[in-house]
């Protein structure tokens, strides 16, 4: 044990499992970026703005290895680098989309890969504005207990992806809402959101089926298709993941969550982001620690898919 503690690499403090500070990305690699923004207007858990601190704080307690993935360091020879965190006002929604989509754009045309922490669920739209400038056959995967697709002119949390749709930053034919539950604010939500083209499979759905012939059908559909993957950390149920900003009862056990993430392996994932961690309703940074697990199977996925897709077939 000793000969293998003196041998392991030596974390960073201050950066996502330690890997280098940065100013910018390079083709090929990842780019870990803070997105610290919510809208501030929930009654009562706010706090999404401090999700990115947590995340790399608790970092330390994640291990970059994945067996069931890939047995090896994903950030080897430089292949990951912390940009930190986009300079936003939380609850100043325009100028705040706007700084988070240049700082992701100048990412993405370096043909980089971001991978974003943020931050509420609003977070993931300046993000698809960024990578819909490169990608124009771009797709959706999104994981969440709610859609984020309601009725709605304004940009919050749950218009995210109307807001999606409607400026054509996506082909949702191809795109997928994975694991809506609980009770809603609105009715109708689940046609308003396949009103937009979203293949919406709810959570029950989910529990029937089974989480790898959810990922088989999602495999299927989008191809070969560049794909971003949003996954808001209420998919968990509360009992796993307390702070969040909106918990819903009746989520998947962790180990079938983590089934649907491995059944995503191969898919050619040019964006991922992680939402609505809440560190002020947190127990013992927790979730936060979850959300770096899920972190470190997004690094995995993408490095799997570019050795896969894009990598063996030249940039686009």
């Amino acid at each position: 044990m000793t000969d293998y503690l003196e041998s392991a690499p030596r974390m960073r403090l201050g950066t996502f499992l330690g890997v280098p500070q940065a100013t910018s990305a390079s083709a090929g690699q990842i780019a870990v970026i803070g997105l610290p923004f919510d809208c501030g207007t929930h009654a009562t858990r706010i706090g999404s703005r401090q999700g990115p601190a947590a995340f790399r704080a608790m970092s330390s307690e994640v291990r970059p290895f994945y067996p069931p993935l890939a047995d090896v360091d994903p950030r080897a020879g430089g292949r990951v680098v912390d940009l930190g965190d986009v300079d936003v006002v939380a609850s100043d929604l325009g100028p705040s989309l706007a700084a988070m989509e240049a700082a992701i754009h100048e990412v993405v045309k370096a043909d980089a890969v971001p991978l974003c922490v943020g931050g509420d669920g609003t977070v993931t739209l300046p993000v698809l504005r960024a990578l819909a400038k490169r990608y124009p056959e771009l797709v959706l995967i999104h994981i969440d207990a709610h859609t984020d697709a309601y009725p709605g002119e304004d940009v919050n949390t749950g218009t995210t992806f109307t807001r999606a749709a409607q400026e054509g930053l996506i082909d949702t034919r191809r795109s997928f809402h994975i694991g809506a539950r609980g009770t809603m604010l609105v009715a109708g939500a689940y046609d308003h959101t396949r009103a937009l083209g979203y293949r919406l499979i709810p959570g029950e759905e989910v529990r029937k089926r089974g989480p790898e012939a959810i990922a088989a059908e999602v495999r299927e559909v989008v191809g070969t298709r560049p794909v971003h993957l949003s996954f808001d950390m209420d998919y968990f149920d509360p009992s796993a993941a307390p702070g969040v900003a909106t918990p819903t009862w009746g989520g998947p056990p962790v180990a079938e969550v983590f089934d649907l993430l491995h059944g995503l392996k191969g898919l050619d994932l040019v964006g991922v982001d992680i939402n609505t961690l809440s560190p002020p309703h947190d127990v013992q940074g927790m979730s936060a620690m979850l959300a770096g697990h899920v972190a470190v199977i997004a690094l995995h996925l993408i490095q799997l898919g570019q050795a896969e897709h894009r990598l063996n077939a030249g940039h686009r």
